[in-house]
């Protein structure tokens, strides 16, 4: 009897960060599925269409998921919503908007995977965080607080769910990933970018360190970036 290969779940499976996850992943030999509200050109694995925000769709989609498949070995939360604009031009919608994209997101997930990871002999859960996860800029409120109350969930679920064996962590991408769109957005030079496929190379690492040396939060930034 083949053995059931393992299962990597990546919620915000979009295009740079998001694919170069799952394809790591699939190259290790687990079944890589991808969550999203917009299903890119090109896919590894399955993909589910799916509003990672809404309360009813996501454990619905995700036991149908686990049903299948098993219990994730692996998930990651990497979905956001970015707001640039001064604070006075910033609206209540702006807030709820990253607040709903990326927290209430991460608790959905949470809450659909966690208890199951515990059931199956633990696992690692992995949030993508950002700069604006340690320190608020200007033109950032929105995107900060999100960001910020992003880091101190993941804390919380770390020091809950560890000792059950979910090895929960925290990783602040301290640059701007390299991908079309973030090349006509920054105008940045290529080699001065993260590579999404060096990010998943890291994510792959942190899913396999051993349990007297795992790692809570780390930071990643291009060799070049300031900090």
């Amino acid at each position: 009897m083949a053995t059931q290969k393992k299962l990597a779940l990546v919620a915000g499976a979009g295009a740079g960060l998001g694919q170069s996850l799952l394809a790591r992943f699939e190259a290790g030999g687990f079944t890589p599925v991808g969550l999203g509200r917009t299903q890119p050109g090109t896919t590894v694995g399955a993909f589910h269409t799916l509003d990672m925000a809404d309360d009813t769709a996501v454990p619905d989609v995700i036991s149908g998921i686990i049903a299948e498949h098993g219990p994730p070995s692996v998930v990651v939360h990497n979905t956001a919503e970015l707001v640039i604009a001064p604070f006075g031009d910033t609206t209540l919608a702006d807030y709820q908007r990253t607040w709903t994209s990326m927290v209430q997101t991460a608790v959905l997930l949470a809450q659909s995977t966690l208890q199951p990871m515990v059931r199956g002999g633990g696992g690692t859960f992995i949030v993508s965080g950002a700069t604006a996860s340690l320190r608020g800029g200007a033109k950032f409120s929105a995107f900060a607080s999100a960001k910020f109350a992003l880091r101190g969930l993941t804390q919380s679920l770390a020091r809950e769910y560890q000792p059950a064996g979910v090895h929960v962590c925290h990783a602040i991408l301290d640059g701007i990933i390299d991908t079309p769109r973030s090349r006509d957005l920054h105008s940045l030079d290529p080699a001065k970018m993260m590579k999404p496929e060096d990010i998943a190379e890291t994510y792959w690492q942190l899913a396999h360190q051993p349990k007297s040396t795992w790692t809570h939060e780390l930071d990643l930034r291009p060799a070049s970036e300031g900090f």
